[in-house]
């Protein structure tokens, strides 16, 4: 059994969030918090193995709840759940060791996703004899690294595509459109179109627009994890 700690400071919001949690094989929420104080603490009483953590709190940014747990000792995980869409705030709950960052407003089925994703990933890793670099690779791609791609993937996708596509969002710099993309890795710009949008819709690569004199702006990609 996961237990699990649901922070967010709109009681409503984190009713839901328990709900959706307690309907899932394997997990049970374990307390709520509303505030980081009251979240460091529950950390600290409770010693859950995830936090579900929004990050508009009332006294303190989300991320500086996982600086405190962390300078305490503290190895639980945390799943960010925010409205907070600026690319910083993906590349600090990265950085931060975030399993994975949910945008809201999210329906149960995207929650559940997550959680089965991430469960799987711990059963895999507590499992894990590595002896040599490829029980390290296996290792690393049930952990949520690049190599995950393939059991993350939305059907009709490739992992192989989507590793080129991926290491040619990394090697560029700046921002590549879905026809620039498309050229670097030899498809056609629908489907390198639908990569890079998986990539931006899962947090890894962040969209602007470049607005040109007439018609549609095009959608541009930076790679962001």
């Amino acid at each position: 059994m996961i237990d699990v700690l649901v922070v967010d400071d709109d009681f409503m919001v984190a009713r839901i969030h328990r709900g959706f949690v307690e309907r899932i094989d394997g997990f049970r929420v374990v307390g709520t918090a509303s505030t980081g104080e009251e979240a460091v603490a529950a950390v600290d009483r409770l010693r859950p193995d995830l936090v579900l953590l929004d990050l508009y709190l009332p006294d303190m940014f989300g991320l500086d709840v996982v600086t405190r747990i962390r300078a305490a000792r503290h190895d639980c995980d945390v799943l960010v759940i925010s409205a907070a869409r600026e690319a910083e705030a993906v590349r600090r709950a990265v950085r931060y060791g975030a399993v994975n960052y949910l945008l809201k407003p999210f329906g149960f089925d995207e929650l559940r996703t997550r959680l089965e994703q991430y469960a799987a990933r711990r059963t895999a890793l507590r499992a894990a004899v590595v002896a040599d670099q490829a029980d390290v690779d296996r290792v690393l791609s049930r952990s949520g690294s690049p190599a995950a791609t393939a059991t993350t993937l939305p059907r009709g996708l490739s992992p192989e595509t989507a590793e080129l596509v991926e290491r040619a969002l990394r090697e560029h710099e700046g921002t590549l459109s879905a026809s620039e993309c498309a050229d670097r890795v030899g498809i056609s710009r629908v489907s390198a179109r639908r990569y890079l949008e998986h990539y931006a819709g899962s947090g890894r690569a962040e969209v602007t627009l470049r607005y040109g004199a007439a018609g549609r702006p095009e959608r541009r990609y930076t790679w962001l994890a």
